[in-house]
């Protein structure tokens, strides 16, 4: 079982950045596959960014250039720094992991096992 736990959400200006981190029970340990969702009311769940085992990354169309994942050794988490954002990028926010060690990452829910409870994100000015 690993725990997730997602902060540094917030509200931003259209333009702002965040800095999201995801801390995991095990991430001291354990190079899990991880990977940052994001949910509106009424929508699907879309994964936006993920790190492999082996730390190859993978994005999501819309966010490619402005989002960038990484494995921050010395917190133990999981982070996911975002620039120029958008109105639209306002949502739940999510970190999921794959408990299986693999060199590739998906944004494919169905990929993950285990989810934090999530951080809002609010871009409005």
């Amino acid at each position: 079982q690993v725990q997730l736990v997602e902060s540094g959400g917030g509200l931003v200006q259209p333009g702002g950045s965040l800095r999201l981190s995801c801390a995991g029970s095990t991430f001291a340990e354990d190079y899990y596959t991880v990977a940052w969702f994001r949910q509106a009311a009424g929508k699907e769940r879309e994964g936006v960014a993920c790190i492999s085992h082996t730390d190859m990354r993978a994005y999501e169309d819309s966010v490619e250039g402005r989002l960038t994942i990484s494995r921050e050794h010395s917190k133990n988490t999981v982070d996911l720094q975002m620039n120029n954002l958008k109105p639209e990028d306002t949502d739940i926010y999510y970190c999921a992991v794959d408990k299986n060690f693999k060199n590739y990452c998906s944004l494919l829910e169905d990929e993950y096992d285990y989810w934090g409870q999530g951080t809002q994100v609010t871009v409005s000015s």
